[in-house]
């Protein structure tokens, strides 16, 4: 999913290192960001915020919907580039077509794994098949680590096993929890998992100790190691947390649990791209848009990004770039 954003920020992300507090919780309030215009699809979003732009190597966390396409729009998104990242595209409801420049053509459904390595560059295009009624589901960006960020691009598609005990049920779809291991290509130690929890149900379960983790609620009354989580919020637990405690209300409810070690590295991510300085950023986007004058006037693709094919519209420009560097976000004082 693209960031569209008509005036996005340059983030200059970096890990947190103050961990001294192990055992609070953290709540992230999500923030609501329009996609398109009048009949905007509305997502909430959790990362990257003022307070915490990382969780491992997750650095961009959308919640949407249940959202009925005939009043939202559906999701319509150009072909648009991306760099030094990976999509991670998770459904609950619904159905979403992708394409892109490397002639994949697959569709998102619930319960299934797509997963798009960018690189050192890609184009793609996601949109809404004609049948879906609701849409519903996360958007997730994973931050390629320097030694990763320039790899060829790549698409998976995974089914990822899942399995129940008790009150919770669990699909892994990212990494390795519980027994249950997806083999989606990663690039730093990560979890990224959904659990479905049973009305009334509470349970406990193990934690890396090494990683940092992130529970978004979907649904339901839960509660996160005592703490209450509303919809759409994401609870933060510092590396040191061994153990995942969720109690749900009256009605079921759903997470999804995101994990990694600490990205020790300073990024920029600025719209649809991350690199390193913000002279690079400037190069990406230059190169999309440059690309976009040539696939206009008919020029061969072999370029950063690629061309999509099948699309039916124009590829997505890229907004100015802001006047102003930022400096860098530091993880504020407990």
């Amino acid at each position: 999913m693209t960031n569209v954003d008509a005036d996005p920020a340059e983030l200059v992300c970096r890990s947190g290192t103050d961990h001294r507090d192990r055992r609070a919780v953290e709540v992230l309030e999500p923030r609501d960001v329009p996609l398109g215009g009048i009949r905007a699809m509305t997502v909430r979003r959790t990362l990257p915020l003022k307070q915490r732009s990382l969780i491992g190597a997750w650095c961009f966390a959308d919640h949407y919907g249940p959202d009925r396409v005939a009043a939202s729009g559906g999701m319509d998104v150009a072909p648009h580039p991306h760099t030094g990242l990976q999509t991670v595209s998770w459904l609950f409801a619904g159905e979403i077509e992708h394409r892109d420049s490397l002639g994949s053509q697959a569709m998102v459904r619930p319960g299934e794994l797509n997963l798009m390595t960018a690189g050192r560059g890609i184009s793609h295009s996601e949109v809404s098949t004609p049948d879906t009624d609701v849409l519903h589901g996360v958007q997730l960006w994973l931050a390629l680590p320097e030694a990763a960020r320039s790899t060829a691009p790549a698409f998976e598609h995974v089914v990822p096993e899942d399995a129940r005990d008790g009150a919770v049920r669990c699909r892994v779809f990212i990494g390795s929890w519980l027994g249950l291991s997806s083999p989606a290509t990663v690039h730093t130690p990560l979890l990224g998992a959904e659990l479905l929890l049973q009305p009334g149900g509470a349970v406990e379960l193990p934690l890396e100790g090494e990683f940092e983790h992130g529970v978004l609620v979907d649904s339901g009354a839960v509660t996160v190691n005592d703490a209450p989580v509303g919809r759409a919020a994401m609870a933060y637990l510092p590396p040191g947390t061994r153990a995942l405690r969720l109690t749900c209300g009256s009605s079921p409810g759903r997470v999804v649990v995101l994990g990694g070690t600490p990205l020790h590295e300073e990024i920029v991510m600025w719209w649809n791209f991350i690199g390193r300085t913000h002279d690079e950023v400037v190069e990406f986007r230059n190169e999309w848009q440059a690309e976009i004058a040539a696939f206009a006037d008919g020029a061969p693709a072999a370029t950063r990004f690629g061309r999509v094919l099948g699309y039916p519209g124009a590829p997505l420009p890229a907004p100015t770039m802001p006047a102003i560097r930022l400096k860098p976000r530091v993880r504020p004082e407990r």
